[in-house]
């Protein structure tokens, strides 16, 4: 993805995060998209409502900034995204938010765990682990978010114990799609619980989701 299609797709999903309500009161999250093997579009931090142009730096996956600049609070958590795009090549667009109902989780140590059919549309077959709580940024934070990351690969998504939620995707459009499912199966949840509990899927629903996935995109073509 060039700098430019990152900016503009950015910008698309902070505004679709901000409308549904994902960025909680504050607006505070960061956004980043893959631009090569070692190099992220990032934002440069604070409120991310209304980006624009200017609102982002190119940085080097080793925290080397290239283009721009970057609050010193959000200089803090460069690493954490950068580490995500070393551990999972795969990964194209990151998002760290306060989304309200996934946060709920992550304050009370809850793992998300996968009964909404729709988490697993994107990959998600395992739940969404929370990892223990450092500060922000620090190494032993990130290196609990590697550590799933690389361990568990039916995680899109983690918990970061007390504080929110990093979710990564294909690209940062995925990515907001997915963040906006795991708030929507957060807040099924808490509301199953009131009336006996979520209940789990059949063993076999990925498997079987991935064959209509791969019928019906055949039909496409």
């Amino acid at each position: 993805m060039d700098a430019s299609q990152a900016r503009k797709e950015i910008i698309q999903a902070a505004v679709a995060l901000r409308d549904a309500g994902l960025m909680y009161r504050g607006h505070h999250a960061n956004l980043s998209a893959r631009l090569s093997e070692d190099t992220m579009l990032m934002t440069r931090g604070g409120n991310v409502a209304n980006l624009d142009d200017d609102s982002f730096a190119v940085i080097r996956t080793d925290g080397t900034v290239l283009e721009g600049e970057v609050m010193p609070a959000q200089a803090e958590i460069i690493e954490m995204h950068a580490a995500v795009y070393r551990a999972r090549p795969s990964v194209g667009g990151i998002i760290h938010t306060h989304a309200p109902h996934a946060t709920v989780f992550a304050v009370a140590h809850e793992p998300i765990p996968v009964v909404y059919e729709p988490l697993m549309r994107f990959g998600m077959t395992e739940a969404a682990p929370v990892i223990p709580w450092a500060p922000r940024g620090s190494d032993a934070s990130v290196s609990g978010i590697v550590e799933a990351v690389k361990q568990k690969p039916g995680v899109s998504a983690v918990l970061l114990a007390n504080h929110g939620v990093l979710a990564f995707g294909k690209s940062p459009a995925e990515t907001a799609q997915l963040l906006a499912t795991l708030d929507e199966a957060a807040e099924l949840i808490l509301q199953a619980r009131l009336i006996g509990g979520e209940k789990p899927l059949p063993a076999q629903a990925f498997q079987q989701i991935e064959e209509r996935k791969k019928e019906f995109a055949g039909a496409k073509a």
